[in-house]
């Protein structure tokens, strides 16, 4: 099967279960139900949630119904665009190509999807009732530090926000970077490894292989806003310079950059060593999560 397939097949089982865990639009209160579905069903790669599976796959090749945690990371990683685009931080009109979640709903209603997809997610992983308790517990472990205040998600975002305009030295953008961004996905490859119930050497290899692939998607994602256009991302092109972010771009140069991306995707492929060929899936999305054009 080739990459392209592949990533399409786990597309299809991922939107399946998202159906299945997220309300419908006649499930009142009907408007909430419709915001959250806007932004969840509105074109994303499903990264995050192939990430976990793909990890789960190199564990243990033969292993079932792994997308339904692996929605738990959709959910999240959905709700923290619907914020993100808000007038209050990002303040963007677009996302994949479509007007964001406040545009349509307006901000009062975007405030409470995001929040409502991020419940969903914690209620998700507490539902794998075929998943011995111990594991479920460590996999809302993973997920609640993953998109939190210390080297998580929402803590990478405030030291983001904190240095719109001023200089950063390469330690705090790389603060930022593992965590706004990395964080998540690192969490994502980890979670994929307890639902598999990984042992200690394959949960530290895939460990590794997160946290690279984590920074080096972020570092992509800078370039992309410099090199990249509006229609071809789905987002507005260029506001990173517009709000003078810290980025990669902004610190080293665009040729750098790729060549730090490069580095990490090096590292990324190289962890996964000790786990071999179950690992082929992996190491393909990471290289095509460093050479996308979007």
């Amino acid at each position: 099967m080739t990459l392209d397939k592949y990533l399409e097949d786990r597309r299809g089982l991922i939107d399946a279960a998202l159906e299945k865990v997220v309300p419908s639009e006649r499930e009142y209160p009907e408007t909430i139900h419709r915001a959250m579905r806007h932004s969840l069903f509105g074109g994303g790669k499903r990264i995050r949630p192939i990430l976990t599976m793909a990890a789960a796959e190199a564990v243990e090749p033969r292993v079932n119904t792994v997308e339904r945690a692996a929605c738990a990371l959709e959910l999240v990683h959905t709700y923290s665009l619907i914020h993100d685009d808000l007038p209050a931080l990002d303040n963007d009109d677009f996302r994949r190509g479509r007007p964001t979640c406040h545009k349509v709903f307006g901000e009062a209603m975007a405030i409470l999807a995001g929040d409502a997809l991020l419940t969903l997610a914690f209620q998700v992983l507490s539902d794998l009732d075929d998943v011995p308790g111990e594991r479920r517990i460590r996999m809302v472990t993973e997920l609640a530090t993953g998109a939190g205040t210390v080297n998580g998600m929402i803590g990478g975002q405030v030291a983001d926000l904190e240095a719109e305009g001023k200089q950063v030295d390469a330690a705090h953008l790389d603060y930022i970077h593992r965590s706004k961004t990395g964080a998540l996905i690192r969490a994502s490859v980890r979670i994929g490894a307890i639902y598999a119930a990984a042992d200690r050497a394959q949960f530290e290899a895939l460990s590794k292989y997160g946290t690279h692939i984590g920074l080096a998607f972020q570092i992509v994602d800078d370039i992309l806003d410099v090199v990249g256009s509006t229609e071809t991302l789905g987002k507005t092109a260029g506001k990173d310079a517009a709000q003078q972010k810290a980025t990669f771009p902004a610190l080293y140069g665009l040729e750098a950059s790729r060549d730090q991306a490069n580095l990490h995707l090096a590292e990324a492929v190289e962890a996964l060593r000790p786990i071999g060929e179950p690992s082929v899936r992996l190491r393909e999305i990471a290289g095509r999560i460093v050479t996308r054009s979007a």
